[in-house]
This record gives structure tokens, sequence and C-alpha cells, in this order.
């Protein structure tokens, strides 16, 4: 479901506005036909997004449109905008006033949604389709190997039509991307390198060359076949399709990506903010709307940032006195930075133990559960270390949903490539954030929620789902967690380098600060690894505002929180707090205010 850039909502609009009728005028069966009559076509439409998606189909477990790709055409975005039009005309008939209360919620959810497609047509053109942290040159091929099971010989045939179909997938991003010069939108220079080394990645080994290395592909497909029970010559027979298919399909490809990227590459500059596109002001106000479902001004959250990046300093300065050491902060974070205690080997063995540890924390905090939650994701989660054709590129950590149908867990992954940029301290945090009680149970419970429409289960809100990542580092300290002092130093590094993102995206794309003043900040400012600082900057450059999310998320979660325990008092229970923040899906920051307000006034 690829849908116009930055489809992340924001901002309430009053649905019923202009009908003089009120829900009490409304019999209770009148309320239930009309809701019902709604969510039916809900059902419709997000069924009408599915089906016109096969990686989506893929993702939920399904295996129809198995051997296909998405459509990655330009045309795509006429459609969709002609579709988000007869969406909105339907949605105008609406008599909202009839609908009950959850309904009008989704309602309301669904008419952002659609408005906000409409209105980001005009910048439909303002990202980057090929980029070091999402690009579709490596997103594919991660595709196929963490989605796409093969448990049959017709799976492995589907997989090979996929491996054919990506010359035409990349044909279609081509243009996308010459679309995109011609509109004035080019990466800078260091996006060509990252994204030129992964993508002569993937067409590197066995078949493309007389290599004793499997390519990436080529080691996945054989491995799932392998777990096939087949005759040799079928096994053999189907091997050399998959490598054909590789030669001949991908391979050119991936070349004419390649050569592309290279020719585009000599014209690319160094500016690195959107405010050289043209409306780049104009997109960046919009871009900071949708990531954080406010409408906070980019010097505003700038001056969050710096306020609290100061308050943070301050509770570290503590903490290093606490383990007695003497100096400076900055020479704390040197210590801290440079001292071998805090990192794990960067071999095998020391990946491998990292590894472990981070699943103990996931099953420690298993074990405590229940003490912050009512509702429990069935889900289960597992940990995985970021695949070698792509961790040089990648983030240092994310999470992945498990699919609907109970075929693959969440996924932890923990990107290995650089250990000096893992370090013990901040494992506890990560973990949580990336597994539980954050992304995962946040995400889980969301997609395992019966009483919301399907859309809702899969919308996200960059603030909510990153704000509560944030928040899930911090409660684990309210139940004991970071007994160790360098532990809860990291806990304060990783909200330390949430609210540096503040300060670095907003100076990066509204105040035209270079890459490098950015890459400063944060090395003088945290006691990341410099290669953490480079990727983390790199990032903000091609995703503009989406970092800011996760500070402006926290803090208003927090502020939601202690406002109801001043309100309830004794009556304040943290695991219904946590039920009425997770059981309804992600929402606007805006809207989830209104339901915890709600929930107060309910407990009263």
């Amino acid at each position: 479901m690829r849908k116009s850039v930055y489809l992340l909502l924001f901002g309430i609009l009053l649905s019923s506005c202009g009908n003089e009728k009120q829900n009490s005028d409304y019999s209770e069966e009148e309320q239930q036909s009309a809701s019902e009559e709604m969510n039916a076509y809900f059902a419709r439409e997000f069924e009408k997004e599915v089906q016109e998606s096969p990686e989506t189909q893929t993702r939920r477990g399904l295996k129809t449109n198995y051997d296909r790709w998405d459509d990655y055409s330009n045309l795509k975005y006429a459609e969709d905008l002609e579709q988000a039009r007869e969406r909105m005309d339907y949605l105008d008939q609406v008599d909202v006033a009839a609908l009950d209360e959850d309904t009008r919620l989704s309602y309301d959810l669904y008419r952002r949604q659609v408005q906000n497609e409409i209105d980001d047509y005009d910048f439909r053109f303002y990202n980057y389709p090929i980029e070091q942290m999402h690009g579709l040159h490596a997103e594919l091929p991660a595709f196929l190997i963490n989605m796409h099971r093969i448990d049959s010989i017709g799976d492995a045939r589907a997989y090979i039509a996929r491996l054919e179909g990506l010359e035409k997938v990349m044909k279609d991003v081509i243009e996308q991307l010459q679309l995109r010069e011609q509109n004035g939108i080019i990466p800078p220079k260091f996006v060509f390198d990252r994204t030129l080394d992964a993508s002569r990645n993937i067409i590197k080994g066995k078949p493309f060359s007389k290599s004793a290395n499997a390519s990436a592909l080529l080691e996945d497909f054989t491995t799932k076949i392998d777990q096939l029970d087949l005759e040799d010559a079928e096994r053999t027979k189907l091997v050399n399709a998959a490598e054909e298919a590789l030669v001949d399909h991908v391979q050119p490809a991936y070349q004419s990506l390649i050569d592309h990227l290279e020719n585009q590459q000599l014209r690319a500059t160094e500016e690195a903010g959107v405010w050289k596109f043209p409306k780049g002001e104009e997109f960046y106000e919009l871009a900071l709307k949708r990531v954080t479902t406010t409408d906070l001004s980019a010097e505003e959250i700038h001056q969050i940032g710096l306020s609290e990046v100061a308050r943070i300093h301050s509770e570290m300065e503590k903490i290093m006195e606490q383990t007695g050491f003497e100096g400076s902060l900055q020479d704390f974070f040197d210590f801290m930075k440079n001292d071998e205690q805090f990192y794990f080997a960067d071999t095998e063995a020391g990946k491998e133990e990292y590894l472990s540890q981070a699943k103990q924390v996931i099953n420690t905090m298993k074990t405590r559960l229940p003490e912050l939650f009512h509702t429990m994701p069935e889900a289960d989660i597992v940990v995985k270390a970021v695949e070698p054709f792509r961790e040089k590129s990648a983030g240092k950590a994310f999470y992945q949903q498990p699919a609907l149908d109970g075929s693959r867990p969440g996924t932890y992954y923990a990107n290995l490539y650089d250990m000096k940029a893992m370090p013990k301290y901040e494992m506890e945090a990560l973990a949580y954030h990336e597994g539980i009680p954050g992304h995962h149970m946040q995400i889980a419970i969301a997609q395992e929620l019966d009483s919301i429409p399907e859309f809702r289960k899969f919308s996200f809100y960059t603030a909510y789902v990153e704000g509560w990542g944030l928040y899930s580092e911090y409660i684990p300290k309210e139940i004991g967690f970071y007994k160790d002092p360098y532990s809860d130093f990291g806990r304060l590094a990783m909200e330390l380098w949430r609210s540096c993102r503040l300060v670095v995206d907003t100076g990066i794309h509204a105040k035209k600060w270079t890459r490098q003043e950015g890459i400063d900040y944060y090395r003088e400012n945290t006691p990341a690894a410099e290669s953490a600082c480079v990727k983390m900057v790199e990032r903000h450059i091609v995703m503009p505002g989406q970092a800011t999310a996760y500070k402006i998320g926290m803090n208003k979660i927090l502020e939601l929180r202690e406002k109801a325990k001043t309100a309830l008092g004794e009556a304040f229970d943290i695991r219904e707090f946590h039920d009425v923040v997770l059981t309804d899906g992600a929402l606007p920051l805006t809207i989830l205010e209104t339901k915890v307000d709600n929930w107060v006034q309910s407990k009263k």
C-alpha cells in the first residue's frame, strides 16, 4: 500500500460540523445500523488496499499474488489520488451524528487519512526512493529474505517469479528518480556512496561471478528449499531456475540502477536540508505536522530539544558523581566511548554474546509485564542480527511486526556491523524500546484487537508509535530495572540522543545546518560512537522530520500520565492507563489526549 509521502495524520477534523442533528436524536437501533454500514465500508476499502498490494498480502501471511510485487510506477500516484477523492465523496455523504462513539472515532481517523493523501499529492516527489535507510534497492531483497516463506514447490516458483519481476520494478524506480530530478529533488552526495555500495552487494557472489560464496538472495533461496522434502532432480531444477532469474533479471535490474545512480551522483551537491527543494520550507512544516501530529513549529521543536539536552546533561552529571568519576561530563563521555569494559568484542563470538544477553533482557522483562499491563500480546518476539547484506547502511536497531496468522513472530533486529555503536550500557534501553514493553507490545496488541476496523490496526502515527517506544525505555526504571548506574546512564544516553534529534533535524532542514554541523552537535553532546553520529545525521537528511516524533511523543505520554495521576490520586492504576493508551491502536497525540481525559472523567 504505497501512498503519498508522509501518509501520517495530524490535528482533528470536526467531521460533524454543519450537521444539525445530534447523536441523541437517533435510537440505539439506528446507531447500530449506521455504524455497521460504516464499518463495512472501512472493511471493504481496507480489503481493496490489501488486494492492490501483493507485498502487504505477504506481510499478512497470505500467499495470494505471491509471485508479484507492488506497483511502483509513477501512474500509481494519480490512481491513488483518484481513489482518495472517491472516498472523500463517499465520506461527505455520511450522516456522522448517527454513528456510535467508537465508529465516529474511526470515521474521523479515516477521513483525515484520506484528506492527508489528497493534500500530500503536491509533495509526492519530495522523498528519495533510493536512500540508505529504507531504499527499495535494499528493502525488496530484505522482503524476499524475511517475508517470502517457501513451504512448497509453488512457493519456490513464486520466489523465482519475484526475482524476475525485480527488473520491471527497478525500471519504474529509475523513472521515479528521473521525475524527481526534473522537479529539483536529488539526494545529497553521501547518499550515493551508501546506496551504490548496497546495490553492488546484491549482485556479488554466485551466480553473478565464479565465487565460492553464494549471493545473499541465492543463499536465502537454497536455504529455504533445503527445508523441503524434494528429490535431488527437483531441487537442482529449482536452483538452476533461480540462478537463471538472478543472472538474466536481477543483475541487469541492479546494473541499470547502479548506472543511473552513478550518473546522477555527478550532479549531486552537499546541501543536506529540504530547504533546498522548491517549496522546501512549506514541505518541512507539513512533514513536522504529519510526524508529530501537533502544530509545533520547527523553532518550537528546536527549543524543546535544547531544553531537554540541558536537563539530561544535568542528570548524567549526577550519575557520573555516583560512579566516582572525576572530570567533566565530556571527559565521562570519552570514557564511556573508549573504555573496553563497555563493549563486546567485534568478533562472531562477541556478536553472539550480545544477542544472547539481549534475549535475556527481554525474557526477564516478560516476567514483570503483569505489573505494568492488563492486556498482553499473543504473538511472541525473537531477537536477530541485521543481515550482512544490509547491515552497513541499516539503522542501529528496528522492529518487524509479526504476521497476523501467527506464522512469523515479532522481531527485534540489532545491527552488529559496528560493535562500538552497540555499547553494553545501552543494551537494556534498546531492548525495551524495540521489544518489550516497547514496539512489540504496542504493535502486536494493535494487530490483535478485534474491536477496531482493520485499517486502524495498521495505522502508523510516528509520534505515538515511537513516543511509546521511548516511554518504554523509561518505565522499567520505575519497577527496579537499570540497577547498574552505567546502564541507567545508557537509558539517559538514549533519551539524550532523541532530544538531540529535535535540535539537529530542525537545524538541518530549517536552519540550513550542514551535514558536518549536525555530526559535530551529536559528537559534542552525546557519548555515541562517531559512526552512530554520522548515521543519525544522514538519517535526518533523508527522512526530514521523522526523528523529532520520538521525544515529542514520549513527552506527551508522560504529560498525560502525570495529569491522570494528579487527578485520580490513589485511584490511578498504571495498568489501566496503559490499556487506555494501547487498546485503540495508534492515534494522533491530540486524540490520545482526549481519550485519556475521558478515561479520567469516567474514573471520577
